[in-house]
């Protein structure tokens, strides 16, 4: 037992078991290493899903839209030739098993990667999709919200988001990321929490690792999937619950940056960040510098879908039974 504040006694958190899979097993999470050589890391050729599973008001825990999560990446590796060796609902099975193994009803993030391992025999050494080996591992770690709900500051990034024609966008490729880092350093740098990128057109994309949402006149807005952008899950389940719980249907449209820094609310979404609110942009306050009421009321929305709260979005979560 530990004491709180109060000095009245509280359970102490259970130890977590560090666990991996990996190579085809489950194993000590220091075990679960891999060469300099491999593929993926020399060349950036691994697709990765970011997953939340949730703690829910019963004590048990569920995993958030799994299975449009390893649609997702089955869809991702098949744009780099990659196969997992497993189906949607293996993936999802074999996720669960990692919570159990690891033993926490508490949140937590899963990461499945997808890679290119090494040459096979005979394969002459080079960049290549073709000729090499691949790999699965996942691993998981106790996380909760970790974005302030009071809202966050943004700078509009200078390096821009690559095109479709370039790079990709559409998938979570691993060496993409490379222009996501080079932005939230830019913006650190700068004293801001994130960054939001523009396309080569000039128009709003995405965050660093989010999707872009704003307030325009009154509408709910946010860039199409033409803008060089991640179709987000998250994004699309603020959608969906903005028009079944508020009666907000969304636009996607274009948004230059002047627009999104006159908007009356911008918030960002993804499976890490959640939903946030950002509170200034570019150096000035976002209307009144504080969370708009749309923003908040999809806040509260989207922690009772995930903690089941909801009956009719509890085929969105998947559910760990010990």
């Amino acid at each position: 037992m530990t004491a709180t504040q109060g000095g009245s006694p509280a359970q102490a958190s259970p130890v977590v078991a560090q666990v991996a899979y990996h190579d085809g097993e489950f194993m000590p999470l220091e075990r679960a290493l891999l060469p300099v050589t491999t593929q993926a890391l020399q060349y950036g050729t691994g697709v990765f899903e970011g997953i939340r599973a949730y703690a829910q008001d019963d004590g048990s825990l569920a995993i958030f839209r799994a299975h449009d999560h390893y649609r997702r990446l089955l869809r991702s590796s098949r744009t780099l030739r990659i196969d997992p060796g497993r189906s949607v609902e293996e993936l999802c099975e074999l996720t669960a098993e990692l919570l159990r193994r690891i033993g926490t009803t508490e949140d937590t993030y899963i990461r499945p990667l997808a890679y290119k391992r090494a040459l096979l025999p005979g394969q002459k050494p080079g960049v290549s999709l073709s000729g090499v080996s691949d790999a699965l591992s996942l691993n998981a770690f106790r996380m909760g919200s970790y974005t302030d709900p009071a809202g966050i500051r943004c700078t509009i990034s200078s390096w821009r988001r690559p095109t479709s024609d370039t790079l990709p966008v559409r998938a979570k490729v691993t060496g993409g990321y490379v222009n996501n880092a080079l932005a939230v350093d830019e913006a650190r740098a700068a004293g801001c929490d994130d960054a939001i990128l523009l396309n080569s057109r000039g128009q709003v994309a995405e965050a660093s690792t989010s999707n872009v949402f704003a307030v325009i006149g009154g509408r709910l807005v946010t860039p199409p999937v033409t803008a060089d952008l991640l179709e987000g899950i998250t994004r699309d389940t603020v959608v969906t619950l903005a028009a079944d719980l508020l009666q907000t249907e969304t636009d996607f449209r274009d948004m230059g940056r002047d627009e999104l820094a006159g908007a009356e609310e911008v918030f960002l979404t993804g499976t890490g960040t959640e939903i946030v609110p950002v509170t200034e942009l570019a150096g000035r306050p976002v209307a009144e510098g504080t969370p708009g009421s749309l923003t908040t009321a999809l806040m509260r929305a989207y922690q009772d879908v995930v903690r089941g709260r909801e009956p009719n979005y509890r085929h969105w979560l998947h559910h760990v039974h010990a």
